[in-house]
């Protein structure tokens, strides 16, 4: 009798939320290119009508499945009509015709997933008490401060079970706050991996009984919102050339993202206004700024990268909620292609 794998079909629904079912494989899966396209019924998940409500999904990134071990696999999908067209929200496409442009340039990035855990009941952040103030809880520890390390730590053993490149994980300066960090990855894996660890996320936090919140500003009032600060660099930033250091080829992109500020903001995700107000770590949302080490800019250069002139730059401005293929696509674009 074949070797059974089961094979977690995973895609975005029609308001960027994840959904997932199983296909029963009587193989072993090694690739995505073992794997058949799959549909599903779009007008339960607002993607289609119910008179024509198939959604073609197309297996890209395969990952190992944290949950039921073994030979068991997931794969992150994107989706389609049966006329083969990409559905509106599947931002996957358009970024790996961009990235597929220049891939000398061996973009890297790194990108900085801030989240709530939210108590359903109440639904208010896990340890959450109006009568405190932020600051204690940021790397915290102490059951008084730091609120479901367990669901952080189960989270990133998943990640690393699944193969996914999770770089680390600390408490946030808000209680019941935390932040995973996913990369570097090159080009169009970064979004691959931050969505699966999305959705690892959900099911870890689905076990406890805890949601999941990654609205821009979930606590209003006097308490920091949830970014997804983005860092990157290219193989000229990271290296330099002989006529140039690294940090001059950052210096050229960051001119180039002040004259794209606006066109970068419509697509950095939802409820940036309320975040970005100039407090609470964050730049204002209708004004582009720079500096060096600062954490109220747009857009921040290290220390570290200032004095080795080179490295990386990080893009402090895109929300929790964002669409990674948007945003890396977005800055590959305005930096290396025009």
């Amino acid at each position: 009798m074949s070797e059974k794998t089961f094979v977690e079909y995973v895609w975005i629904g029609g308001n960027n939320e994840l959904r997932c079912k199983t296909k029963v494989m009587n193989e072993m899966v090694y690739s995505v290119d073992q794997l058949s396209n799959w549909n599903y019924d779009g007008s339960s998940t607002a993607q289609a009508h119910g008179e024509d409500s198939e959604v073609i999904m197309k297996p890209r990134a395969l990952f190992n499945d944290p949950f039921r071990g073994g030979h068991h696999k997931i794969v992150l999908c994107d989706t389609y009509t049966p006329q083969d067209e990409p559905l509106k929200n599947n931002h996957r496409v358009w970024a790996k015709e961009i990235f597929d442009q220049k891939l000398e340039e061996e973009p890297w990035f790194g990108l900085e997933q801030e989240y709530f855990l939210i108590e359903p009941k109440t639904g208010e952040p896990l340890g959450y008490d109006a009568e405190k103030t932020q600051g204690q809880f940021y790397c915290s520890i102490g059951a008084e401060n730091a609120f479901g390390r367990a669901i952080a730590e189960k989270h990133l053993r998943a990640c690393v079970h699944a193969g996914i490149t999770i770089s680390g994980i600390n408490a946030e300066v808000a209680p019941g706050q935390w932040e995973f960090q996913i990369g570097p990855c090159v080009g169009i894996e970064q979004g691959d991996h931050l969505w699966m660890a999305r959705y690892l996320l959900d099911r870890v936090a689905e076990m406890h009984g805890v949601s999941i919140n990654i609205d821009a500003k979930p606590l209003k009032g006097d308490w920091n919102g949830s970014g997804c600060h983005t860092n990157y660099s290219t193989k000229n930033m990271r290296e330099g050339t002989e006529e140039k250091t690294g940090l001059a080829f950052i210096e050229e992109a960051v001119e180039n993202l002040s004259m794209k500020h606006d066109e970068h903001m419509a697509v950095y995700g939802t409820g940036n206004d309320e975040r970005m107000t100039g407090a609470h770590e964050t730049a204002s949302f209708d004004k582009f700024t720079h500096g060096i080490a600062n954490r109220g800019a747009s857009i921040r250069i290290g220390n570290e990268n200032y004095k080795n002139q080179k490295g990386y730059f990080e893009d402090r401005r895109p929300s929790s909620n964002c669409d990674p293929y948007l945003v890396t696509g977005i800055i590959f674009k305005t930096t290396c292609l025009e």
